[in-house]
């Protein structure tokens, strides 16, 4: 399944991923740099906590928006069991649209996508990446 991350809520894409993949779906996101991170966390709480720690042991978090998002979805599986191991490598994400999946059919989720009664105190994971790096 071939998803179109433009215009969808970070945690509802990613809870519908997560879930997919548990029961065996192979999932590709495109557009990761297009998902909407709503809700009222700042831009400075964001920073603070991916600066926080030591540089070489971590708390380690990802600061481009594909690997942001591959992040959330790991924390919604049992990724340390072998289960949610094999599910975790069934996701591919992407920054844009690959030139090989350009012209396939994307998915739109519409539990996931914005609309504009949700509207409020929006970012997307581009803006959020630029901030953080």
């Amino acid at each position: 399944m071939i998803i179109d991350g433009k215009d969808h809520i970070l945690g509802r894409l990613a809870s519908f991923v997560a879930k997919a993949l548990l029961e065996g779906e192979d999932i590709v996101v495109v557009n990761s740099k297009d998902i909407v991170v709503t809700g009222g966390t700042t831009f400075d709480e964001i920073l603070e906590k991916v600066q926080r720690g030591d540089p070489h042991h971590g708390p380690f978090y990802p600061k481009r928006p594909d690997r942001i998002f591959k992040r959330v979805v790991r924390g919604m599986l049992p990724y340390r069991k072998e289960k949610g191991k094999k599910a975790f490598k069934r996701l591919r994400v992407y920054i844009g649209v690959p030139d090989e999946l350009a012209k396939m059919e994307k998915v739109i989720i519409k539990d996931a996508h914005l609309t504009r009664s949700r509207a409020t105190n929006l970012a997307r994971l581009e803006e959020v990446s630029n901030y953080i790096t």
